[in-house]
């Protein structure tokens, strides 16, 4: 199946106003320099980084500079930088920058400095692989690293001309494609975490080279593949290789390397890395239009939609190998829900819909986007989580080593700090987003204000959408230009909508999800309102964790109880079934987004003083339930929070 439709190039939207406003602004003022900082090794009580001072010791080892130090730092600490050179490339998009262009252009000369003759480039591979290069691609991660660098050259490219970029990593791909493929020769490898198949995508559509399109397919095609390629590495590498960890049974799954894509049922192992092998397949597919490989990535996505997929829009239920399990297993308390992975379910999410827009694959979209993504990062752009649980026990994450991982407060910074680079990579390509379109139709997937040019079979058009959501549900809409037809999501969560074109109610076409309509030539206005009533929500019987909880949400914002509200021991509140949800304004947070508020109730300690009871019935003592969005809390300090918490019927 071809692509239906394409997404929108970062200079085409505008977001600079309303709600991501907000957001971009804290990107581009905060996130953005605070980054720097940190790949630069200045941020006071942090974990090093160590990228930028090895990518300079690779570099000066190229020059004939070499100072004797060594490589500091995981195997990976390329990506983080890469990714920050990518979301300052969509700074530059929307916000020309003389300082910053002078500091890419300052590391890409390094880039160019620390790349070998052949066009082999990775810090790691260079200061400690030397000639054992490609040795251990499960877990040394010199593909993966090279797909972040082609994304960041495709981004820095698409918002200033330059090509020095582009150029670097073509000579790149070109000694990946030498060295893998099914020639004599050849490895038969792929990357041990999956990235480069949807970079190689991203630099195909932007060069035309149809040789980085076909290793694309070769990665996406030869995994899984007998000879089971990580099997025979590690029988050659001896102890150059670690073992397979204990955690990780059977181990090739934890790498979506256990059989080819096409015989897979279910999204398996390592969350990021499957669903970044899942864009890259979507991708590969649409191009090449093999049925096959999409039918693959769709029950791939099903798999994952339907029976792993946190109330957050976070994924990975196990820090155990930052992992998916099993089906409906989806625990609260130790839900490991990496920033990352909702960061990757959005990019998966985007290029389904642009082989077929449909609201359900958007409303995934955006429920990653609005809650577990924006939950990472504290309200000042400074501090960030990695994992993102749905309850949170500060004296567990203290002293159970299963909870550990959560954290009940933001880091300043991490010595893996895949998160916040990725996540500021997603918020200055938000543009990509909001919009998707072919020849005849645009099509709307998020509510964000924003202004936006699209060339159509028909001549250019103009859309102006202004809104204050997901403060409320008014979405208005300003098209000018050429006759075209518009088609807007209905959200999964909203039970009433309306659609007003220039001042008249009309029932409009419904197709996938969306609303859409046929616009004349000229200037026309559409008002759409959703209903943002609060709504409960109940989780499928299957997911044993949830039986008798219920949790709230208002339009596409999850909310949660704060120890902050409602003092400790959350787990002892409770949610009447008849007790009105209003909005409260006086606890609004940026974006004018109101808390929520409800009669409930506690359990009290009980008359007998017995961990165990017999037959005695729980007093509840009534309270005001107080409710945060989830994608704040943590921002008034260290304490208990809950997502899901007891229904009581009546």
């Amino acid at each position: 199946m071809m692509k239906n439709t394409q997404p929108v190039s970062l200079k085409q939207v505008k977001i600079d106003k309303g709600f991501w406003g907000y957001y971009r602004d804290l990107a581009f003022s905060s996130m953005i320099p605070h980054q720097w900082r940190a790949l630069n090794d200045d941020l006071s009580d942090a974990p090093p980084s160590y990228s930028l001072r090895n990518l300079r010791l690779a570099a000066d080892r190229n020059r004939g500079l070499s100072s004797g130090e060594t490589y500091q730092g995981p195997c990976f600490l390329d990506s983080d930088l890469a990714k920050w050179l990518e979301a300052a490339a969509g700074w530059l998009a929307a916000r020309p920058d003389e300082q910053l262009e002078k500091s890419i252009d300052e590391v890409i000369d390094l880039l160019a400095a620390a790349q070998e003759a052949d066009g082999y480039l990775n810090t790691f591979g260079s200061l400690v692989l030397g000639k054992n290069r490609w040795r251990n691609l499960r877990d040394e991660h010199e593909l993966y690293c090279s797909g972040h660098l082609i994304e960041a050259a495709v981004a820095y490219f698409e918002a200033t001309g330059k090509r020095r970029f582009i150029d670097i990593m073509e000579r790149n791909v070109a000694c990946i494609a030498e060295a893998f493929g099914r020639e004599p020769g050849q490895r038969r490898g792929y990357p041990g975490h999956p990235e480069l198949e949807l970079a190689l995508m991203r630099l195909f559509h932007v060069t035309g080279n149809p040789h980085h399109a076909r290793l694309a397919r070769y990665f996406i095609e030869e995994r899984g593949q007998q000879p089971l390629y990580f099997e025979e590495e590690k029988k050659r590498a001896g102890r150059e290789q670690a073992d397979w960890p204990p955690y990780i049974r059977p181990p090739l799954r934890q790498y979506q390397a256990h059989k080819p894509l096409k015989e897979q049922q279910t999204l398996d192992g390592h969350a990021v890395r499957a669903l970044y092998l899942l864009s890259g397949l979507v991708d590969v597919a649409a191009e090449s239009g093999s049925s096959e490989l999409m039918q693959t990535a769709e029950r791939l996505w099903d798999n994952c939609i339907r029976h792993r997929l946190y109330v957050t829009g976070g994924v990975g239920s196990t820090h155990h190998g930052e992992a998916f399990t099993f089906d409906n297993h989806l625990p609260n308390g130790t839900a490991y829900a990496e920033t990352c992975a909702s960061i990757a379910l959005v990019f998966a999410a985007r290029r389904m819909l642009e082989v077929q827009p449909r609201s359900a694959i958007a409303d995934v979209m955006e429920r990653a986007l609005y809650n577990n993504c924006l939950a990472s990062v504290q309200l000042d752009g400074t501090r960030f989580f990695y994992v993102n649980p749905l309850q949170v026990w500060p004296s567990a994450s203290q002293q159970e080593p299963d909870h550990w991982h959560v954290k009940p407060e933001r880091q300043k910074w991490f010595g893996c700090a895949c998160c916040p680079t990725n996540l500021i990579r997603l918020l200055s390509s938000l543009d990509r987003y909001v919009f998707t379109y072919n020849s005849q139709t645009i099509y709307q997937h998020l509510y964000i204000d924003s202004e936006a040019v699209f060339s159509m079979a028909n001549g250019l058009v103009q859309l102006t959408c202004r809104t204050r959501y997901p403060a409320d549900g008014a979405v208005t809409l300003h098209k000018d230009g050429a006759a075209c037809r518009l088609a807007w999501r209905v959200p999964g969560w909203c039970r009433q909508h309306t659609l007003m074109q220039d001042g008249r109610q009309v029932v409009p076409d419904i197709e996938n999800g969306y609303i859409q309509i046929d616009c004349p030539a000229g200037p026309v206005t559409v008002s759409l309102t959703f209903d943002m009533q609060p709504c409960r929500v109940t989780c499928d019987p299957a997911v044993p964790e949830n039986i008798g909880k219920v949790c709230l949400q208002r339009g596409p914002l999850l909310y949660c109880l704060e120890e902050a509200d409602q003092g400790r021991e959350l787990w002892r509140l409770y949610l009447p079934d008849n007790s009105p949800v209003d909005l409260d304004w006086h606890q609004a947070w940026p974006g004018d987004i109101p808390g929520l508020k409800a009669a409930g109730y506690r359990q009290a300690d009980g008359s007998v003083d017995s961990l165990y009871r017999f037959a005695e019935t729980p007093e509840l003592v009534p309270v005001r339930l107080n409710f945060v969005p989830y994608y704040v809390w943590g921002n008034r300090g260290p304490g208990e929070m809950l997502v899901w918490l007891h229904a009581l019927p009546g």
